[in-house]
């Protein structure tokens, strides 16, 4: 069981911004090329297909911790054992602990092609974990506070989308519908990289003050993301041809070069400069949940477990030099999350059912 007091837990409506936060990260940057890989001017389908099977999920996640004991882990231990449930709570962990990693190095990546060819990669993560462990060592509430201020600070950069309006093509979305349901399928999935985030409302569950209310903001958050994306994508088709589309691994970095100011003359540095600030609470908000499965399930000491895993994220990023690296280590957390969002996720709303029904025929 896990009581948390109520100087810990923060109001309902930041749910919002926890979860919009995990959801809005490096993914927008560049997720339009792999959506329309395969549906192509009907890539705005899937993104709307994912974005409906996210709230769903966020449904089943609900409907799953309703009544729980505190969040995930302890339902782990509660419905699943001892040891199966360890196991689970492990993976999850893991599965946080890579979703941050991968961030990160995918936004390093980021600075180190269109900015800085020689950064130096081992320095640059060293101040960035540093920044998270001072965050993540101030509690929920200070991550959740980053996470307001990660979405409200860098808003101002989605007016630039409105640039490419002008050099667009419209008649680029037609013919609609022209593409299989099997390739529609493929796309939705390959937006399960770009729009995971939101179940670390697993773990932070038992942080919110009041549970009925924070529902709304959590389908907000979702109908909010998925509303950028399916705006960027749309632009993105109308601007560029689907053979252009499909040479540009950073889309959304090739639209901002179109932007001028009489002040700036790369737009594309201060976005991906002001993009440090969107990952900031991302990267935050994932370890703060690697490190929270560890304490719940293994009863590790929070604060010891968050420097083991940013010692591991250090010598991940340092490893991980070549660009086919960096795809591997997106494509795998981007399957297992695709596998919790379709699987494990009804699979605990499943099994909690049935156990919570076979408790109450007992009674």
């Amino acid at each position: 069981m896990i009581r948390i007091a109520e100087r810990f837990q923060v109001s309902h409506f930041l749910v919002f911004y926890l979860i919009h936060s995990l959801q809005f990260g490096v993914g927008v940057l560049g997720y339009q090329r792999i959506v329309a890989e395969k549906s192509g001017n009907d890539a705005w389908i899937a993104v709307i297909l994912a974005g409906f099977i996210v709230h769903i999920s966020l449904w089943m996640i609900y409907r799953t911790l309703r009544h729980s004991n505190g969040n995930i882990i302890t339902l782990h231990k509660e419905v699943l054992g001892k040891w199966i449930g360890g196991f689970f709570s492990l993976i999850l962990a893991l599965y946080f602990g890579f979703g941050a990693i991968t961030v990160l190095r995918t936004y390093i990546e980021i600075v180190e092609v269109w900015m800085f060819p020689d950064l130096n990669v081992w320095i640059f993560s060293i101040f960035f974990l540093l920044l998270v462990f001072y965050i993540v060592s101030g509690g929920f509430r200070v991550v959740a506070g980053i996470s307001f201020f990660g979405i409200v600070l860098p808003m101002y950069l989605l007016f630039t989308f409105l640039f490419p309006i002008q050099f667009s093509d419209f008649s680029n979305l037609l013919p609609i519908f022209n593409h299989s349901v099997k390739d529609i399928a493929i796309s939705t999935k390959h937006m399960s990289l770009t729009i995971i985030g939101f179940e670390a409302l697993l773990v932070f569950y038992p942080f919110i003050k009041n549970i009925e209310k924070s529902k709304k903001w959590a389908h907000l958050a979702v109908v909010f993301s998925t509303f950028i994306y399916t705006l960027v994508i749309i632009i993105s088709l109308i601007y560029f041809s689907e053979e252009q589309l499909q040479k540009n691994v950073w889309a959304t970095l090739t639209i901002w070069k179109i932007v001028e100011f009489p002040f700036v003359e790369r737009f594309e540095y201060i976005g991906i400069a002001n993009w440090c600030l969107i990952i900031l609470p991302n990267v935050c908000l994932s370890l703060w949940c690697a490190s929270r499965c560890l304490k719940d399930a293994f009863k590790f000491n929070q604060k010891y477990t968050l420097v083991v895993i940013l010692l591991l994220a250090l010598l991940t990023n340092t490893l991980s030099k070549t660009r086919e690296q960096i795809s591997l280590l997106n494509d795998l957390v981007g399957e297992i999350g695709f596998y919790i969002i379709v699987g494990y996720i009804p699979f605990m709303f499943v099994v909690t059912w049935v156990s919570r029904k076979v408790k109450e025929n007992k009674a």
